[in-house]
C-alpha cells in the first residue's frame, strides 16, 4: 500500500510540474480538467468492467460533485480546486477501498489515487498561500 501511495504522489508531482508551466489561469484549468478526469476514470472502469447498474449510477453521479469543484475553482477561487482534490480521496477510499474494491476497479488504483490526489491538493494550497504572501508583500 505504501508503494502505491508513493507512486501516486510521484505521478502527482509530474502533473503539478506540468501544470505549473502554464500561465496561472491555464494552471487552474489544467487542475480542473484533471479533477474531472479523475472522476471520469472510475465511470470508465464501470463501463469497461460491465459493472452492475447501481455501480454505474454511483460512478456517473460521482462526476457531478467533482465537476462542480472544478467549475467553482476556475470561475471563483482556486481554493475550490484544492478542496476538490482533497475530497477526492474520500471517494477513492469510501467507495472503492474500505467497502471492498469493486471487481471492475483495479485493486491498486484507489491507493495510487490517494497519493496523487493529496499531493495535488497540497500543491494547489501551497501555491495559493505563496501568491497570497507575495500579494501581501507587494502592498
Amino acid at each position: 500500500m505504501i508503494i502505491e501511495i508513493i507512486a501516486g504522489a510521484l505521478l502527482g508531482a509530474v502533473f503539478v510540474f506540468i501544470a505549473r508551466q502554464q500561465h496561472p489561469r491555464g494552471e487552474a484549468v489544467l487542475y480542473a480538467i484533471g479533477l474531472v478526469v479523475a472522476a471520469i476514470i472510475y465511470a470508465g472502469f464501470a463501463v469497461i468492467g460491465a459493472a452492475p447498474p447501481q455501480w454505474m449510477a454511483i460512478e456517473f453521479a460521482g462526476i457531478l460533485p467533482f465537476a462542480a469543484f472544478a467549475w467553482l475553482g476556475v470561475r471563483h477561487s482556486t481554493w475550490w480546486l484544492a478542496a476538490g482534490w482533497l475530497v477526492h480521496p474520500l471517494w477513492d477510499t469510501g467507495f472503492h477501498l474500505f467497502t471492498g474494491t469493486p471487481a471492475f476497479v483495479p485493486s491498486w488504483y484507489p491507493v495510487v489515487c490517494i497519493g496523487f490526489d493529496l499531493l495535488v491538493a497540497g500543491a494547489i494550497a501551497i501555491r495559493m498561500l505563496d501568491r497570497r504572501t507575495v500579494a501581501a508583500g507587494a502592498s
